[in-house]
């Protein structure tokens, strides 16, 4: 298959790259490059594929519908797999504008280039955002998802909603993938584990907000990867799935775990809670163990070992 990929220089999406490279598939990376991080670290993710025959990287922005429609008239696609977007709760909470015109508007570009060119097929990155402070645990894709914390969240569930509409009237398949805390080499440098790892080895504090005992599901890239590219090759009809580890792990262990990775004490600072963030995130994942026969296999203690080990080496 050809594929767009969007956000392909991204933590998620360069590890995607490389199975659908290995695979045997061809892909064109749309990414913007844009500074909510360091672009420099998107370009080491992409740099291993540039010289790859069946790789394409495209300096472009979703927000952006002429280059959107020039990208679709120019190539044939077979499939879309949409993972740009504005993330993060907390910054959302400051720029709702921002996050509304990439997460909602982008994403509208996308499923309107699709109708317009013929492509049936897209799978959509979400969020276990979408879920905000559900009460009932483990998280399941029928859990009503009415009541969004924040706009990063409702920005996910709105691009949901756009991808049904499109699927009922114009027979896009969609699969929408909720993610939950992926975490590994190569993840966002505004992400928990990364941003802790680097006050730990700068002897900084470490920020805790609340008392540390909120619990995440945190999932391994790995075992995304192998969930999104299940959805790619299943895309048919419209889906939501949840990818999690299915496992939660409370904050404060968490950062026992990165001390020990890395060999280092952390400093703790408490702090109040934050607004938009959640008390836990835990995911059911028997639906896309079904039909996608997802199955994570990385435990948390391994995946921190892997990220402390890729941390070291690209820090040096």
């Amino acid at each position: 298959m050809h594929l767009l990929l969007t956000g392909g220089a991204g933590f998620i999406g360069s590890h995607l790259t490389r199975k659908l490279l290995d695979e045997g598939h061809a892909v064109d990376c749309l990414d913007n490059f844009n500074d909510y991080y360091d672009p420099a670290l998107k370009r080491a993710n992409v740099q291993p594929y540039l010289s790859h025959p069946a790789y394409r990287l495209i300096a472009g922005d979703i927000t952006d519908w002429p280059t959107v429609e020039a990208l679709f008239a120019e190539r044939r696609y077979d499939q879309v797999v949409h993972l740009a977007a504005r993330a993060g709760v907390r910054p959302s909470i400051q720029e709702p504008l921002l996050y509304e015109q990439v997460n909602v508007q982008g994403t509208l570009h996308l499923l309107e280039a699709c109708r317009l060119h013929g492509v049936g097929r897209m799978v959509l990155a979400s969020s276990s955002s979408v879920y905000g402070n559900n009460r009932k645990v483990p998280f399941a894709e029928s859990d009503p998802v009415d009541n969004p914390i924040s706009p990063y969240a409702a920005t996910k569930k709105a691009c949901e909603l756009m991808a049904y509409t499109w699927h009922h009237l114009y027979g896009l398949s969609v699969s929408c993938m909720r993610f939950f805390t992926v975490y590994g080499p190569r993840m966002r440098p505004d992400m928990a584990i990364h941003k802790f790892a680097r006050l730990i080895m700068a002897g900084r504090p470490v920020p805790v907000y609340g008392d540390g005992t909120s619990r995440r599901d945190y999932t391994f890239i790995g075992d995304i990867v192998q969930g999104l590219y299940a959805a790619v090759e299943r895309c048919d009809g419209y889906h939501l799935y949840n990818l999690g580890e299915s496992n939660t792990v409370e904050l404060l262990h968490l950062i026992r775990l990165i001390e020990a990775a890395l060999g280092h004490k952390a400093q703790l600072a408490f702090h109040p809670e934050q607004p938009g963030d959640v008390a836990v995130t835990f995911a059911d994942i028997r639906l896309a163990r079904t039909e996608l026969d997802y199955r994570p296999a990385t435990p948390i203690e391994e995946g921190i070992i892997a990220f402390a080990e890729w941390f070291k080496s690209y820090y040096k």
